[in-house]
């Protein structure tokens, strides 16, 4: 009664009112505690595998994955892979209920961005995205990190850590993705390639110009102050911290360079692509090539 509404003065009802009229002390209803509330069970025939299971499947999967923070979908299909078939709804709500969710951010708070394209294709070596990312080491300082990924299968085609991070160690991850791609180093060897990148002094160099344009590359721009016109490199680099930067405080930079690499092998070989059916990036290249 306390949630209902006057219809006389539109406000709900006090409860010195309420407690006058059904002659209680406000102190009993003080005093009197709230009915603990009922977690409705799933209706419908039961499934052979019981809730207490599945949370238990669920506790190994995240326990024994190389990653951290992988949401209900991928748990969904690591479970599948072990031969356990659940809806991924259910595996939301146990994970919910279980606080097993890893924290995650909301929206763009300033509404819907700019950018509404889309920038993944329908095949390999036909876009890749290029940024950079800094880090720390005790020995060297501040350091940084640049990355090339191609835009499909979202596989890391080249990577480079330096101290300086100027033009050139821009140009290395495209350099390597080029051999790694492309079989080979000449010019006009990537004719047709796209280059998604920001307006970082690094990307508008007259020299990382000049040479990406001798490989026959072409330079794709992102809008100034959209992010999501680069989202493929971007989103990596938000992985790239989370389950290797922030994880690790680096003594040297090749300390730093040998547990990046190795991250990076373990990404290429075992993340999961969502969009592409939970496979990852090498296995997706491998496939494409082969058809």
């Amino acid at each position: 009664m306390r949630t209902s509404v006057s219809p006389g003065t539109g406000r709900r009802y006090p409860l010195t009112l309420i407690c006058a009229v059904w002659h209680v002390a406000r102190s009993t209803v003080y005093a009197t505690p709230p009915a603990p509330a009922v977690v409705p069970a799933k209706r419908g025939p039961k499934t052979p595998t019981s809730d207490d299971e599945i949370v238990a499947a669920i506790r190994v999967v995240l326990a024994s994955t190389p990653f951290h923070g992988e949401g209900y979908r991928k748990v969904r299909a690591r479970l599948a892979y072990r031969g356990l078939a659940v809806g991924g709804k259910r595996v939301l709500r146990l994970m919910r209920q279980h606080h097993l969710l890893a924290p995650r951010r909301l929206g763009p708070p300033n509404g819907d961005p700019a950018h509404a394209g889309t920038i993944t294709t329908t095949r390999p070596d036909e876009m890749w995205g290029t940024d950079a990312t800094r880090f720390y080491t005790e020995a060297e300082g501040w350091c940084w990190f640049f990355g090339a990924i191609d835009h499909y299968h979202d596989e890391l085609v080249g990577w480079h850590v330096a101290k300086l991070g100027d033009r050139w160690a821009a140009l290395e991850p495209l350099r390597q993705g080029v051999r790694h791609a492309f079989g080979g180093f000449a010019k006009e060897i990537a004719r047709g390639l796209s280059i998604r990148c920001d307006w970082g002094p690094q990307y508008i160099a007259d020299a990382w110009i000049n040479e990406v344009k001798w490989l026959g590359m072409t330079i794709s721009p992102s809008f100034v102050g959209e992010p999501e016109c680069n989202g493929v490199i971007e989103r990596f680099m938000r992985t790239l911290k989370e389950q290797c930067l922030y994880l690790h405080r680096f003594a040297t930079l090749a300390e730093a360079r040998r547990i990046i690499g190795e991250f990076i092998e373990r990404y290429n070989g075992e993340w999961l692509i969502e969009r592409l059916g939970h496979r990852p990036p090498a296995a997706l290249r491998a496939a494409a090539m082969a058809a």
